[in-house]
């Protein structure tokens, strides 16, 4: 046989086997993006099926604010269904960043100003804004924090 016609016939199966492992690879990387987004909808779905009872609460709670005749059963109430939301964040994973009384961490607190005090140490996180949360140990929302500084001396 002629070792060109052997070339040629060797290049085209070369080419073939390029071409069905180059669609092999693009199928692949389709059903992995599938498969990611699939399992992306049912991490919201399996969240939202936890949270949709605390928000069923919370509008039965809207629903009976305009009729409710005792404000201390009506915040009552109301707690109930923030600790029903926070269970659901704790099954969930989602860990809320302690703040008060803990050294101000940058990783996890985002100061947004300072105090002058005597009722923490100077670096303390002395005051929450907003709190932080994390998931798995993975930061979502760093706390916003007002962090203790040392009283300036004063002239007497």
């Amino acid at each position: 046989m002629d070792p060109l016609l052997e070339a040629e016939e060797r290049a085209a199966m070369l080419k073939d086997q390029l071409l069905r492992t180059a669609a092999d690879f693009d199928n692949f990387r389709k059903r992995a993006r599938r498969e990611q987004e699939e399992a992306q909808l049912a991490g919201r779905e399996s969240m939202l099926k936890e949270l949709l009872p605390v928000f069923d609460n919370l509008e039965r709670a809207v629903a009976h604010a305009d009729t409710a005749k005792d404000v201390q059963s009506f915040a009552s109430g109301i707690d109930m269904v923030l600790k029903q939301f926070s269970d659901s964040l704790k099954r969930a994973n989602i860990e809320r960043v302690p703040s008060v009384g803990h050294a101000f961490d940058p990783a996890v607190h985002e100061a947004l100003q300072q105090l002058e005090t005597d009722e923490f140490e100077p670096g303390v996180v002395a005051a929450e804004v907003q709190g932080g949360y994390k998931l798995g140990g993975r930061l979502l929302r760093p706390a916003l924090v007002v962090v203790a500084k040392a009283k300036a001396p004063t002239d007497a």
